[in-house]
């Protein structure tokens, strides 16, 4: 019986401690205008339109530094708004890290928008399509939340 407590709290502690995953982009989340309400993240107690007031997607602080993560379960998920380190290392060993708002539920990874991952990849999105990330749980104050 212990050993299923301690499984059942270790697993609600992974979503912060991601590691290895991967990242691509969904131009969704390029759009200014987004509407909050067509993303997981959108109402409800843990929603980013009821928690911060934010209306579409320009509104969210270091836009356009948003997406999609598979920590965020769905609507309403707690890990909504949660904030996470991206870096990615290059084919020369250079390694770049931008910080990505959580604002939609992503099946596996991070789907962010194009420019994001451009900055993280140095304008690379499309040529790579897909790349290995390293992804952190920060502070939300990192993302300007």
């Amino acid at each position: 019986m212990k050993f299923l407590a301690v499984l059942s709290s270790a697993a609600v502690l992974l979503p912060s401690l991601v590691g290895a995953v991967q990242l691509q982009f969904d131009n969704t989340y390029d759009n200014s205008n987004g509407a909050m309400t067509t993303v997981a993240c959108s109402d409800g107690a843990n929603g980013l339109i009821t928690r911060f007031g934010f209306q579409k997607f320009g509104d969210i602080p270091r836009f356009p530094h948003i997406g999609a993560a598979a920590a965020v379960a769905g609507w309403n998920s707690p890990q909504c708004g949660t904030c996470w380190k991206l870096s990615y290392t290059n084919a020369n060993g250079a390694t770049k890290s931008i910080n990505v708002v959580a604002i939609d539920h992503a099946g596996t990874g991070f789907n962010v928008a194009q420019a994001a991952m451009d900055e993280l990849t140095g304008g690379q999105a499309v040529a790579l399509g897909r790349v290995d990330v390293t992804a952190t749980q920060v502070a939300a104050s990192s993302c300007g939340l």
